[in-house]
């Protein structure tokens, strides 16, 4: 289910760097924030919570959750400028394959 903020995340950062002209740096921690407020709010909706443990978990379950999708995010993103620019480097014929040379 948390899959679906990666793609939404990579959004966020698009409509992040084109609307708002926010410094390419500050991109990442964003995406990192809005991810744990994202993965907050679905766990809180699907969590029992009866006692403080379960308090802690949920917490605890947001923080990660939302840091592994804004990372996914962020390394889809780059994986992606990484091969436009290998596409622009071999004049458009890439095949995926990197010289090591």
């Amino acid at each position: 289910m948390l899959l679906a903020f990666i793609p939404a995340l990579n959004f966020l950062a698009q409509v992040l760097k084109s609307s708002f002209k926010l410094d390419p740096h500050k991109i990442p921690l964003a995406i990192g924030i809005a991810g744990v407020i994202l993965s907050s709010i679905w766990v809180l909706a699907v969590s029992n919570i009866a006692h403080y443990q379960d308090a802690l978990m949920a917490v605890f379950v947001a923080l990660v959750q939302g840091l592994l999708c804004a990372g996914a995010a962020v390394y889809v993103h780059q994986l992606y400028k990484l091969n436009i620019r290998h596409e622009a480097k071999d004049g458009g014929e890439g095949g995926g394959v990197v010289n090591a040379s």
